[in-house]
């Protein structure tokens, strides 16, 4: 049952006035991937829903992909002119610090602006867009460039068939606004955290263990099952709480936007809220699993080509290492 002190909505007229997309040239296919593991194409697709996934230069770092889905935003009419706080979403940033948001500031040569960096993994971009609706709610900011990148393909181990066949690279970028006055554009919002489940999905940093799990290489890892079994409980139950927040059914949601962890889980997650396969936009088939940058890599092309239009109803919702969760029905302006 759902906790009543939690169903309620907390509103805003945030709104996305342009984004911007984009992925390394590099292809890595489940054929390329089956001539280095034991797998092959049938198994990764029946499992994962995944074909290929695109792949970072040696020399390309997840600042260089963000400033790449900068520059798109803008070819997408997007303007910086007026942008006074930068938000880099990623667990896979170029240095310790300076910071992702510090580095595309400066190549962008904006000027007497904030600029951090948001860790939390495939949540990042949702966590980013509601720290985003902070700032701008309380006037904090007026223009937001919130950019969600990964370089997973740098922290992943590619003689380990259980996570190798999942994870790519890719960048997007979001002009965040506000439109103070206009009708509520946020209808329902939910954040939760469950560190206790950290060890089933993390990567080690200074520190070698978790949770009595020890780690010394800092490759990514994943307890795949628990995971997912987190995943179709809590998600499930988070879309729940949405949905009442908002006083919608799930027939009534136009757009679901999940995190592409892969395609059998989310599919999972849709079928137990109730939302057909066919209202949902994904990015995993051909990107994999991008953590921040699998949501917007999911939004971006829906927008361009027409199928998100003004006054849909959109539900946007991140989870994973963490374990944490983000999401938000929002209605599109």
């Amino acid at each position: 049952m759902l906790d009543p002190a939690r169903v309620r909505a907390v509103t805003s007229s945030l709104r996305i006035a342009a984004m911007g997309t984009y992925v390394p040239e590099r292809r890595l296919t489940n054929a390329d991937l089956a001539r280095s593991v034991d797998t092959t194409d049938d198994w990764i697709v029946s499992r994962t829903g995944m074909r290929e996934r695109r792949i970072a230069r040696d020399d390309e770092f997840t600042s260089d992909m963000c400033l790449a889905a900068v520059r798109a935003l803008e070819r997408n009419g997007g303007s910086l002119d007026a942008v006074d706080f930068v938000i880099a979403c990623t667990v896979t940033p170029d240095y310790a610090f300076p910071s992702v948001a510090a580095r595309v500031q400066e190549q962008l040569g904006l000027r007497r602006v904030g600029a951090i960096d948001l860790g939390a993994a495939c949540a990042g971009f949702m966590y980013g867009l509601d720290v985003a609706d902070a700032l701008l709610e309380t006037g904090r900011a007026r223009n937001v460039l919130l950019v969600a990148g990964e370089s997973l393909s740098k922290i992943t181990d590619y003689t380990d068939r259980s996570t190798c066949i999942l994870f790519g690279d890719g960048a997007a970028a979001a002009l965040v606004t506000i439109d103070r006055g206009a009708p509520a554009t946020v209808l329902a919002r939910r954040v939760n955290s469950d560190g206790a489940a950290g060890r089933e999905l993390f990567q080690t940093g200074l520190r070698s263990e978790i949770g009595g799990v020890v780690s010394p290489d800092r490759y990514l890892h994943q307890n795949g099952r628990a995971v997912y079994e987190w995943a179709l409980t809590n998600i499930t139950a988070g879309i729940a709480e949405l949905l009442a927040q908002a006083e919608m059914r799930a027939d009534e949601i136009d757009w679901f936007v999940p995190h592409s962890a892969n395609g059998r889980m989310i599919e999972s997650i849709a079928k137990r809220a109730g939302i057909a396969r066919e209202r949902m936009l994904t990015s995993y088939e051909l990107h994999g699993n991008t953590s921040s940058a699998s949501i917007p890599l999911a939004l971006a092309p829906a927008i361009a080509d027409g199928r998100v239009k003004r006054g849909n109803r959109v539900m946007l919702y991140g989870f994973g290492g963490g374990l944490v969760e983000c999401g938000m029905i929002l209605r599109w302006s």
